[in-house]
């Protein structure tokens, strides 16, 4: 006990000399740990008089109140001097150039599928996402497409083996939807197609969108408003367009939607028509109580136009030059 009037001194003088919080926690274990220096002291009190318990105890109290509160004024002081040193390390030199970053945009073809889907959301219709690795009954038997119809062949097709192929057109989720669905329903098929062509307008991958309405009374006409009113909105403009007789093996009537470009001349957007009826009758759907119609559109047919590309193959060439131009569409 002989050292304890000169502890404070010697812990006073350690503290000081501390210059990182590392060896500041060494000296708070040292002497306030659960072995350290001032619990040995106490302990050895067990020894000592009443009186002396009572001397000794005060002391070495007092003594531990101020290294807890020396040893706080230091740890403050030194977290002052780490934050300083930090603040000058990552201090900002507002007079120097900003750092230019590039921002994104969406994609034309991204963009014309949004408001595709946002225009026949406000009709009540729903989309859904298909496969495209299709089996033949859903891309072609299904759909009244006959064994000798050129769409089968590889020149057109990309086949897999004698039953799988990747998808012609995503009508095939027409019939898949038919099947699990029971009518009344309103639904879009946007999604990537596939066939075997490749110039200037065409690719061997491309999107479509397909609208499907199975409901009673439904007739051409409800059909041929939904088309007006999509173009209308499409091209932001009242747009000459007429309805072409066609012929589409899952359709009849059959027509051929075409728009009047700035060159006055004719050009083909879409087809559409009312589902045939052994169309129906392959997905177990009374054609004599419900009657449905169905278009099919090329998303970058009308992209094209809305935007004045010449070219089909711009769109997916990479070419950020091309994809920046569309970054306030």
């Amino acid at each position: 006990m002989l050292m304890l009037e000169n502890l404070w001194n010697v812990i006073e003088n350690e503290i000081q000399n501390s210059h990182n919080i590392n060896m500041l926690n060494q000296i708070k274990i040292k002497y306030l740990g659960k072995n350290g220096v001032f619990n040995n002291y106490m302990k050895n009190l067990k020894s000592f008089s009443f009186e002396e318990k009572k001397k000794f105890s005060t002391i070495i109290n007092k003594v531990k109140k101020k290294t807890i509160f020396s040893i706080n004024i230091k740890t403050t002081e030194l977290s002052k001097i780490i934050l300083k040193k930090r603040v000058e390390k990552e201090k900002i030199d507002i007079s120097l150039p900003g750092r230019y970053v590039k921002n994104g945009s969406i994609h034309p073809i991204n963009h014309s599928i949004k408001f595709i889907k946002n225009f026949f959301y406000t009709l009540g219709f729903q989309s859904i996402n298909g496969l495209e690795i299709e089996d033949e009954y859903h891309n072609f038997n299904a759909l009244n497409i006959p064994k000798n119809h050129p769409a089968r062949d590889n020149h057109d097709t990309f086949w897999f083996d004698e039953n799988r192929l990747l998808r012609t057109q995503t009508s095939n989720m027409q019939i898949r939807i038919m099947k699990s669905n029971k009518p009344p329903m309103r639904f879009i098929f946007p999604g990537k197609v596939y066939r075997n062509d490749y110039d200037s307008t065409h690719t061997p991958m491309f999107h479509q969108v397909e609208g499907l309405i199975v409901e009673k009374n439904i007739n051409f006409s409800h059909l041929k408003w939904i088309i007006y009113n999509f173009i209308f909105n499409f091209f932001n403009k009242k747009i000459s367009l007429r309805f072409r007789p066609s012929y589409f093996p899952f359709t009849t009537p059959s027509s051929e939607v075409d728009i009047m470009i700035d060159s006055k001349k004719w050009l083909e957007i879409l087809g559409c028509g009312m589902v045939h009826p052994l169309v129906l009758k392959n997905v177990n759907i009374d054609a004599k109580i419900y009657s449905a119609c169905a278009f099919g559109l090329g998303v970058e047919r009308i992209t094209m136009l809305r935007y004045g590309i010449s070219d089909i193959r711009s769109f997916f060439e990479n070419d950020l030059r091309f994809i920046e131009q569309f970054k306030h569409i």
